[in-house]
């Protein structure tokens, strides 16, 4: 068992320098290639977690004020609705008023008219009373042949 036990120790002797080599690359390799890299990678996923939270919230902001523009524009919609609304009702009350001006000039017109007619009724009536006796009188001489007195 001496012998396997030389061998063996010879063996780890042998392997040593091996040990250390392996050592020695595995720090070097850590502390100039995986530390970097691991830092760059951390650094990236940071880089692409932060950008993306940012484009979270550029997004929200676009679509609140995409709701604010929404609710500009309906709200000018109403305003110009409520404007045409309203010019709509002045033009009809202006064509009312135009419309009862034209009424009450026509009744105006109308009564002063029938006035006029029954002053020109009642004068031809007068007229036609007046001489009515005197034109009785001038068929009945015609056709009687004889002039007629007066009574």
């Amino acid at each position: 068992m001496g012998g396997i036990l030389s061998i063996l120790a010879s063996l780890f002797i042998s392997t040593v320098p091996t040990v250390i080599f392996v050592f020695l690359l595995f720090v070097i390799f850590n502390r100039y290639l995986f530390k970097p890299l691991t830092a760059v990678m951390k650094k990236r996923e940071e880089e692409t977690t932060g950008a993306m939270a940012r484009a979270r919230d550029q997004a929200a902001g676009a679509e609140e004020k995409t709701r604010q523009y929404e609710a500009a524009f309906q709200a000018a919609r109403q305003e110009v609705y409520r404007q045409r609304e309203a010019a709509r009702r002045a033009m009809l009350e202006d064509r009312q008023a135009a419309i009862d001006k034209a009424r009450q000039q026509s009744e105006t017109l109308i009564k002063e008219t029938q006035a006029g007619l029954a002053v020109e009724v009642a004068k031809s009536q007068k007229e036609l009373l007046a001489n009515c006796h005197s034109l009785g009188q001038e068929i009945a001489s015609t056709v009687l042949g004889a002039p007629l007195g007066e009574g």
